[in-house]
């Protein structure tokens, strides 16, 4: 992926800081999801570790900018990615007689604190949509790399783009329908709602790449396969084999590993916002 050099975001905030306290975060990606399934076998709530708040001291502090010599090449790379999905998304949303807002990605070390409550790094990237907040820890770059095989700034940046996803889910009212809707729902189909909204910011992260590799010249061979391997590697049916040794289907949050990759690539292949109401029903 050729990123080096180009336009970098200004909307990129380091600390342990945050906001208030209010609504939940989404996306909250692979370690929230590993977590989840060793309380679920342990006979615990893994709702709980979407909503830790009140287990964890409040350790609010101001967030900062970082300082040229503070900076390294990860840094620069999330800015450039943040960027590319501001110029992209940008021009999606005016061609739908909308204006795009742009979010704020996070960066912290170890634990935060957001409008959605504390967070550590264990729950990997996250959406706020209290705050309108990326969260990411870059130690999951490492993580995504070493421990679910998935290397490369592409595969990277599909984890960024991904959580704008759930932004753009925010803005057009899809994140408010799917509180609503889940807030009446059992555990069962909570669980599928989860998933049909994951599925779709894994659309989003494709319409993303589709533009990317239409108006950029930052796209590589095999970058859009890493992104697949990605999504492939994150599915719940292969982390729940993975942590168990058998699949639940009903404990789904994210999708399968075929969902994701399948969600991606349409997004990739069409480009057309249209075509992402995962909400009509869920990919066998």
């Amino acid at each position: 992926m050729r990123w080096f050099g180009q336009r970098e975001s200004d909307n990129v905030e380091y600390g342990s800081g945050g906001g208030g306290f209010g609504g939940k975060l989404v996306g909250g990606g692979i370690g929230t999801l590993v977590i989840a399934v060793i309380v679920y076998l342990l006979g615990g709530n893994p709702a709980a570790v979407l909503n830790n708040s009140q287990q964890q001291p409040d350790m609010q502090q101001e967030a900062y900018k970082k300082t040229a010599a503070q900076e390294d090449s990860t840094d620069h790379f999330i800015r450039v990615i943040l960027a590319e999905t501001e110029d992209v998304w940008t021009s999606v949303f005016n061609d739908m007689g909308k204006t795009y807002q742009k979010p704020t990605l996070h960066v912290f070390e170890g634990s935060v604190s957001s409008a959605c409550g504390m967070a550590s790094s264990a729950t990997g990237p996250f959406y706020c949509p209290g705050d309108e907040k990326v969260y990411l820890d870059k130690s999951f770059f490492d993580e995504l790399k070493n421990r679910f095989h998935a290397p490369g700034d592409f595969a990277n940046a599909y984890v960024i783009a991904h959580e704008v996803g759930h932004h753009v889910q925010k803005l057009l009212g899809t994140e408010q329908r799917y509180e609503e809707m889940r807030s009446h729902a059992s555990k069962t189909e909570a669980n599928r709602l989860s998933v049909m909204l994951e599925l779709q910011a894994d659309f989003y992260a494709g319409v993303w790449a589709h533009y990317m590799q239409k108006t950029e010249d930052v796209i590589e061979p095999g970058d859009v396969e890493a992104a697949l391997n990605a999504a492939n590697a994150i599915g719940d049916d292969r982390l729940q084999k993975q942590m168990q040794g058998t699949v639940v289907p009903d404990a789904f949050t994210h999708g399968t590993s075929q969902q994701r990759v399948y969600w991606f690539k349409k997004g990739y292949e069409t480009g057309d916002v249209k075509q992402g109401d995962t909400f009509k029903g869920l990919v066998d």
